[in-house]
């Protein structure tokens, strides 16, 4: 495994993570791994999915893929019997696919059913079917997205996913607590993923510097720290936490409309742009 310390320990623990064959997904099984968890691999990419199982069983991480679609309760099933049948025990279930399928509001009425049904529904299903297999001590992670708290013209499917993500996951924690388990959001802003990596033509450089506006820590998040978050969020040192959102958005959800500059500053700002 990687030989910089680990932020939490999940030795002992089996983890599935949806959405995770690539992108944000897989840099959040990969810290889990070096974490010591024993990580489930979840996608429908099987040259990705087995690729990445190769990568982290070399660097001595137990792994498994599962070739899953999350919209079919059978697949569903099958991934949670695997990972009993590998690892004896489910202690952790990330939920992060998603599809971003938004045309606003001249969506149709199938790409609405399909982004809820892959972004939320399927999550909750998931839940529903992973929880009965989980001890106390067990968590369930949610994606959420600073997405789903703020208003953004020309969006709709997406942010309506999130947002309802945030408060299933409020009815979820509340529902498991007798249980002893728990239920939390993590929600990223600006990340460097596949979908950044192509609005920026591949140029970390210009990624950050366009984020810079908008996050106070000046540039967009890795997929590691948010991997870093949901370890946290995983681990027993997070045993009194449950039902809440954990921003890890290098401070973006902070800023208001004034991107955090005082009036002063911008009626200075125009005066300088009219002289």
């Amino acid at each position: 495994m990687s030989s910089s310390r680990p932020p939490v320990d999940l030795a002992g623990k089996a983890a599935i993570i949806t959405g995770s064959s690539q992108g944000l997904g897989a840099d959040i099984a990969r810290v889990l791994a070096r974490c010591g968890a024993s990580v489930v691999i979840v996608g429908r990419n099987a040259d990705k999915g087995d690729a990445l199982v190769g990568e982290l069983r070399s660097q001595g991480a137990e792994a498994l893929y599962c070739p899953t679609d999350i919209q079919q309760d059978e697949d569903i099933d099958r991934c949670i019997q695997q990972t009993l049948h590998a690892f004896g025990r489910l202690d952790v279930l990330v939920n992060n696919a998603c599809v971003y399928e938004d045309e606003g509001l001249d969506s149709t009425r199938a790409q609405w059913h399909h982004t809820l049904g892959v972004n939320l529904v399927s999550a909750a299903i998931f839940a529903q079917k992973a929880c009965v297999h989980m001890k106390p001590g067990g968590a369930i992670i949610n994606l959420g997205s600073t997405g789903g708290k703020f208003g953004a013209a020309g969006r709709a499917l997406y942010p309506a996913s999130k947002a309802a993500m945030l408060q299933f996951t409020k009815n979820l924690a509340v529902t498991l607590a007798p249980d002893g388990l728990r239920a939390v959001a993590v929600s990223p802003a600006w990340t460097w993923s596949p979908s950044v990596e192509r609005f920026s033509n591949g140029s970390r450089e210009d990624a950050d510097q366009v984020a810079a506006a908008l996050h106070p820590l000046g540039r967009v998040g890795d997929g590691a720290e948010i991997g870093n978050a949901v370890a946290f969020m995983a681990s027993d040192a997070a045993s009194w936490i449950t039902g809440v959102d954990i921003p890890v958005d290098g401070g973006f959800s902070i800023l208001g409309p004034d991107q955090g500059k005082s009036p002063r500053w911008w009626f200075e700002k125009l005066l300088k742009e009219q002289a």
